[in-house]
């Protein structure tokens, strides 16, 4: 190729190699790919004349061209999920996505809405503010229900404080204690206006298991008589669990469920619902939305009430018959919620603990203490007060 400027014009030569016909083939596809740049391509060999007005133009067409390119490819990218996870289930190896981007990229992907319609909740978006907003003239009063027994116990005092801090600011609350051990409470934690503590003995009921299978229909009988009676809304949260950021009005709603933040993002074969067909726990394959952590789980009065006398009577009928699910009530919880979908679903800021399976979120907001030290090793344990 040989190029010729002069002051008016800039000629451009080629000497095409030989055998021609193939040459000849090559520059027809050019030309006819490219007529928009260089309409005089159509020539096979010699000069083309250029003046210095047409190379500008082509220039110009040729940079509007990229940029239009790379504009498509920004656009054709595939936005990923906010928190995506992929779980190898037989070798249980998981990993999750870094996303990258600023916190406000970030927060204008997460979901805020399920599939049926329900607000999903993060704490920092603008739906959450406009829910706050809602509530911001009305009385509202609310009950907090813990049962605090055996060794848990201890763990009251720090739930209470924390509670005190974050839980519903500037909004009246009424704690629930249901213990064996009104002791614990001595002497009282200093309450601030509008709050307000009581204390409803329960029988000491040792274990674990014994626990967790009894719990629905202690927080059922509580709900039915005092509670429904005093507040509006209610609210059940374990003991062994830290508010350590503020958790307002957002979170109210006629039923409400908190994502299991370990389960948040992974594919729905891998929730761990009961999988025996006996259990009257068990859910099919093609059920089930998302997994529910049963650390917290809320709402109206008569329908928390409704969910706990339910899952309490399922949990009774299978001990009768000599079952007992996988999750003990927390896949009870999951099978009431997959027939009556909560109206509204927190996100895992308002149910986390520090696990290598945990979702990332903005914001976190309840922190699981007793999630966490089942994970410690003993001298950890103690220095973390477990």
């Amino acid at each position: 190729m040989y190029i010729y400027i002069e002051r008016d014009r800039i000629e451009v030569s080629w000497q095409l190699s030989r055998p021609q016909p193939k040459a000849r083939s090559c520059c027809r596809f050019l030309s006819v790919q490219n007529m928009v740049l260089f309409p005089l391509c159509k020539l096979l060999s010699g000069s083309v004349r250029v003046t210095k007005k047409q190379l500008v133009l082509y220039c110009l067409l040729l940079s509007l061209l990229v940029y239009f390119l790379r504009w498509r490819r920004a656009v054709l990218k595939v936005d990923t999920h906010p928190l995506p996870l992929s779980l190898e289930a037989e070798s249980g190896s998981v990993v999750r996505d870094i996303v990258v981007g600023s916190v406000e990229e970030q927060q204008q992907r997460l979901p805020l809405e399920t599939s049926w319609g329900a607000p999903l909740v993060w704490g920092d978006s603008d739906s959450s503010a406009w829910r706050r907003a809602e509530f911001a003239h009305r009385s509202v009063r609310t009950g907090l229900l813990t049962l605090a027994v055996g060794p848990y116990a201890h763990f009251l005092r720090r739930f209470l404080s924390s509670a005190e801090l974050y839980f519903l600011p500037g909004n009246t609350v009424v704690y629930y204690v249901l213990t064996d051990s009104p002791r614990a409470l001595d002497p009282p934690t200093p309450l601030g206006p509008g709050r307000e503590l009581r204390v409803v003995p329960v029988a000491e009921m040792p274990g674990w298991e014994r626990l967790a299978q009894g719990r629905m229909a202690l927080l059922a009988a509580a709900i039915k008589e005092p509670v429904r009676h005093e507040v509006e809304y209610v609210f059940c949260m374990d003991v062994d669990q830290e508010l350590v950021a503020p958790v307002g009005t957002e979170i109210l709603g006629e039923l409400v469920a908190a994502l299991h933040p370990e389960l948040y993002g992974m594919p729905r074969h891998n929730f761990p619902y009961e999988h025996e067909p006996d259990s009257l726990a068990h859910v099919e394959e093609d059920e089930g939305d998302y997994y529910y952590t049963s650390e917290l789980y809320g709402g109206l009065c008569a329908d928390v009430y409704a969910m706990a006398q339910a899952c309490s009577q399922l949990i009774l009928q299978d001990q009768e018959k000599g079952l007992r699910a996988r999750g003990l009530e927390e896949s009870y919880l999951n099978r009431y919620l997959i027939n009556r979908r909560p109206t509204c679903v927190l996100s895992p800021e308002y149910s986390w603990w520090d696990s290598a399976l945990a979702a990332d979120v903005p914001t976190r907001r309840v922190v699981s203490l007793g999630r966490q030290c089942d994970s410690l090793e003993p001298q950890k344990r103690r220095e973390q007060d477990c």
